[in-house]
């Protein structure tokens, strides 16, 4: 299973990162390769200058770690070979997947302090693990080129560790959780929520409400847990966190008051895990043994706080629910367990006829896996960009409506230029109570810009106002296959 899900992820590994929230891969890909030219020796001074103002462009939200990893490679490897992020996300995932099988394991065949599990291997950590690796939004996300896979990889491994701890409180698992607890938020503030809500009902679960807090083994796991991103975000980041929380929490916190929002996100996230997953997990987590539905109830309420910290990306961003797929797939595993208990009891025919089913039901998500991966291809997008690049003015201020926030053009074009905001942005000012009239919205986001780039068509046809003006009343300068640039210069009127 863990050869398959790995070889599944390699498809089409050349191909562009585009498939799946381009926005957020380019900006990984800039990112490491400002890091890239910044340690080159023999780099060509100007292209040096230019990646890494790129890389300060893009902002940093969490520490660049996987960046930083495929920089080092691409030294290694004597250039950029963008693909090879995709190894490392994939491996990431499954060295988490190893991890949630052995928990599995341990929640559905209970041992006593020091022994190891029953070395039969548990159908219900079996389909915990099937429904990790093949479903088809982690086959897409887990390979992805940005920091979530890595952090979900930390929670499932900081997962493992607590429960061992209130199996048997020691020093060894009191400190792997808070080291492996710390690392995943430091790696991605959001997996606080999910560490914090395992932990938190663990300890209590084990230790009680009159004794948790006069444990130094607690203090030294929540200690270990907040040090690093602490330091991290409130000191080195501090300035990004208190805006981050302020237009992402604050500004949109009535959308949790609106029964809509809540719909939105079930549904969302329904076509993303599959609505029987979800139901049947559900019930996972009330047959679950005592201990396990613990930590079941601490990982579901965490993510359900999530969700409420952060409304807006509940029903927008697919990958900001990349943490629910190990949650999901451990509250499926107790009743993969009471299935295969009772198909045990049947005949040998019944028996085959089960084998059958499991074997389409892993066969069939792996093949809409594929043929997603396999939809459309890529490979041709830095060429386009490319000579979109080299056909923009360079005497003059450049504002686009484009693709991806500009990362298109920057990454393959080596052109930076500044963002017309794109609908959803639009949707979003309305949401915080910042919407203008159009014309003072115009004139202050092209004050001083020269020319108006558009290549997303798509975009400038859901927003009719900016169309009509400027086809209205500026000329057009160039256009070509799928761009045009006007002059912003010069008026028609």
């Amino acid at each position: 299973m863990l050869v398959v899900g790995f070889g599944i992820r390699m498809y089409a590994l050349t191909n562009q990162p585009l498939d799946f929230h381009p926005t957020r891969q380019l900006r990984g890909a800039i990112i490491a390769r400002g890091m890239y030219y910044q340690m080159l020796p023999n780099a060509d001074p100007e292209l040096r200058r230019q990646a890494i103002n790129f890389w300060n462009s893009t902002g940093q939200y969490e520490p660049s770690v996987i960046e930083k990893i495929v920089a080092y490679t691409y030294l290694w490897m004597g250039g950029e070979q963008l693909w090879v992020s995709r190894i490392y996300t994939s491996l990431f995932w499954i060295i988490g997947g190893i991890a949630l099988f052995a928990l599995a394991r341990r929640m559905l065949a209970p041992t006593e302090p020091g022994t190891r599990p029953n070395r039969l291997l548990p159908a219900g950590a079996l389909l915990t693990l099937g429904y990790y690796l093949f479903l088809p939004f982690a086959v897409q996300a887990s390979r992805s080129f940005q920091p979530d896979p890595g952090m979900v990889m930390w929670i499932i491994l900081s997962l493992y560790t607590i429960y061992r701890w209130s199996e048997q409180p020691s020093w060894k698992w009191a400190v792997l959780t808070g080291l492996l607890g710390g690392i995943a938020v430091l790696i991605k503030i959001p997996a606080a929520f999910i560490v914090a809500g395992a932990s938190v009902v663990m300890v209590l679960y084990t230790l009680g409400f009159k004794r948790f807090w006069r444990s130094p083994q607690v203090w030294v796991m929540v200690i270990l847990m907040i040090l690093p991103s602490a330091i991290y975000y409130l000191g080195i980041r501090q300035g990004h966190a208190s805006d981050y929380f302020e237009n992402w929490t604050i500004a949109l916190s009535h959308l949790i008051l609106e029964p809509a929002f809540y719909v939105r996100w079930f549904s969302f996230v329904q076509d993303l895990m599959g609505f029987t997953a979800i139901l049947v997990s559900l019930v996972g987590v009330l047959i679950a043994s005592q201990r396990s539905r613990m930590l079941l109830l601490g990982l579901w309420g965490g993510y359900f706080v999530y969700g409420l910290s952060l409304p807006y990306q509940m029903y927008t961003h697919s990958y900001y629910h990349l943490q629910l797929v190990p949650i999901i797939a451990l509250s499926l595993a107790p009743v993969g367990q009471l299935i295969f208990d009772r198909v045990r009891q049947q005949s040998k025919v019944w028996q085959v006829l089960f084998a059958g089913v499991v074997i389409v039901a892993a066969v069939y998500p792996l093949w809409i896996a594929r043929s997603t991966l396999a939809q459309e291809d890529y490979r041709q997008e830095p060429a386009y960009w490319q000579d979109i690049g080299s056909k923009l003015p360079t005497d003059g201020k450049i504002i686009a409506l484009t693709q991806d926030y500009g990362y298109r053009l920057m990454y393959y074009g080596w052109r930076k230029v500044i963002l017309w905001p794109n609908r959803g942005e639009r949707a979003l000012s309305a949401l915080r109570g910042k919407s203008k009239e159009f014309e003072d919205y115009f004139a202050k986001h092209t004050a001083n810009k020269n020319y108006f780039l558009i290549t997303a068509f798509g975009q400038l046809n859901d927003q009719p106002d900016l169309k009509q003006t400027l086809y209205d009343k500026y000329p057009i300068l160039t256009q070509g296959n799928s761009y045009v640039i006007f002059d912003l210069a010069q008026s028609l009127q």
